[in-house]
């Protein structure tokens, strides 16, 4: 080759690597969501670090399930320990994460509704924005459905092989015609039975290996997806080794079990049936955990792990015997709160904590933010990607929470204010409830009629009233709950 041509070929190559360099940092970050169902948070190790023992170990100091892949987004990123459901409960849940808006403008304010054909979802957007996008596992937004593979209305989620609509399958095959069920009942159905499930057919396992092929598949171009992971939900069943790691002899009840029925309001009464033993739910924790650890070991190999915005969260808690109560619905931590887990280190400070009440409504306006990408300018909730990047938040530092309805127009049940640490509660059945998390971790005591606490009481009731007004919500226009609030409002102007 002659010394011209040499350093013409040379000078390409390396003004080709360049660009090719610079596409590398120029390309949007990926995103991938990994969303369980009905995860009590207690169950992970990075969210027992930021409590006290007695909150930390509420089954006994014997009784947890190390998280060390979930940890370690935690430590490389941050952790929202505040972050709660805008209804704590499946489809509503899901709705607002998935939509930016609250459950009844979505308008699902049940497990049985229909997310509206007008929904603009953060799949839509990224889509826009020239992601590939994606679902595998449960929906839960198009009624009821079960399991019912591919919905029909894709709502932005490009490639929904593996979404399915509902249920709590433990096991899923591949079959010559599509995802399938794979445990059967004795009539041939669906069931949820665990026996002979593996590595390769239980749920959480083949749902974390679609979304690996997705991976791999998508990797040359910015890409999208969720992985909704159909457990720690009931029935309480894991697979092998999972089903003997833990042992219920060490499960002691939650310090809350024995309270006093007669001073609880209608949304905290204990349940006459109630579960608290652990030893199978950890086990799918610590199932859901290994495999959080094998996609990061997958993006990893791909060298796609420091692009790639990983985030781990689930649609509400689940009581777990705390307040002698069951699975979710209701306005106390365990039920309402849930885990949000996210790395990026790009935009995103490692070990960085955030205690700043959030809900699911700020999911969507805060990732697209993050990935350079268009909002819809229907969202409801707040944009918070500078707070994720150390900034500071703008604007007051609360959150709402409402119980379920049948329909978006009634008024029933509850509606709560919740700022880092205090929430405000007010239904169609009880007087106001006030409840101070610094001083009652156990949210045990109404001090709604301490002198001290009052004005916090005032300040949050215009702040619900505010949101009500704001985001159509009808709960403040029950005839009890209108009372109670125009109440606390007028001694505002005392």
């Amino acid at each position: 080759m002659k010394r011209r041509r040499f350093i013409q070929t040379t000078t390409a190559a390396a003004s080709a690597a360049a660009i090719s360099t610079r596409a590398a940092e120029e390309r949007p970050p990926n995103l991938i969501v990994v969303h369980c169902d009905e995860l009590n948070f207690r169950t992970i190790g990075c969210y027992r670090d930021t409590l006290s023992p007695e909150q930390a170990f509420m089954w006994g100091p014997d009784a947890v399930c190390e998280t060390p892949h979930i940890d370690s987004l935690a430590k490389e990123g941050a952790i929202c320990t505040k972050f709660y459901a805008a209804t704590p409960v499946c489809s509503p849940s899901r709705s607002s994460l998935v939509s930016g808006c609250y459950p009844q403008n979505t308008p699902v304010t049940n497990n049985n509704a229909h997310l509206d054909d007008g929904v603009v979802t953060f799949a839509h957007q990224l889509g826009k924005a020239g992601y590939a996008t994606g679902y595998a596992g449960k929906w839960h937004l198009d009624g009821v459905g079960k399991p019912q593979w591919e919905p029909e209305r894709k709502f932005g989620f490009e490639d929904n092989r593996y979404m399915f609509n509902r249920g709590h399958w433990k096991q899923l095959e591949l079959a010559p015609d599509g995802p399938r069920v794979k445990a059967r009942d004795n009539k041939g159905k669906p069931s949820y039975s665990v026996k002979g499930a593996d590595e390769e057919s239980f749920a959480t396992d083949w749902l974390t290996d679609r979304t690996i092929e997705f991976v791999e598949e998508n990797k040359d171009k910015p890409f999208a997806y969720m992985v909704s992971i159909p457990d720690p939900h009931g029935p309480d069943t894991v697979r092998a080794p999972y089903d003997t790691m833990f042992d219920d002899s060490l499960v002691q009840k939650p310090r809350t079990y024995d309270k006093d029925a007669g001073t609880a309001p209608s949304w905290a009464k204990p349940q006459n049936r109630c579960q608290w033993k652990m030893a199978q739910y950890h086990g799918m924790m610590k199932c859901i955990d290994d495999n959080v650890g094998k996609l990061i070991a997958a993006l990893k190999e791909r060298d796609l792990y420091d692009n790639t915005i990983l985030i781990f969260t689930a649609d509400h808690g689940d009581m777990r015997g705390e307040h002698r109560r069951q699975n979710k619905g209701v306005p106390m931590e365990a039920s309402g709160k849930v885990p949000f887990v996210i790395r990026w280190p790009k935009s995103i400070p490692a070990g960085a904590r955030i205690d700043h009440a959030m809900n699911t409504t700020d999911f969507m306006p805060t990732i697209l933010a993050m990935a350079g990408a268009e909002p819809s300018g229907k969202e409801q909730g707040r944009d918070l990607s500078s707070v994720f990047a150390g900034g500071k938040l703008e604007g007051q530092d609360v959150t709402f929470m409402r119980g379920t309805t049948n329909s978006p127009e009634a008024t029933t049940g509850w509606i709560a204010a919740v700022t880092p640490t205090h929430k405000l509660i007010l239904s169609d059945q009880d007087d106001a409830w006030l409840l101070n998390l610094e001083k009652d971790p156990d949210e045990l005591v109404n001090a709604i009629e301490d002198p001290e606490e009052r004005p916090i009481a005032m300040k949050l009731a215009k702040q619900l009233k505010r949101y009500a007004k704001q985001n159509r919500d009808p709960k403040v226009d029950n005839p009890h709950t209108a009372k109670v609030l125009n109440e606390l409002l007028a001694q505002t102007v005392c």
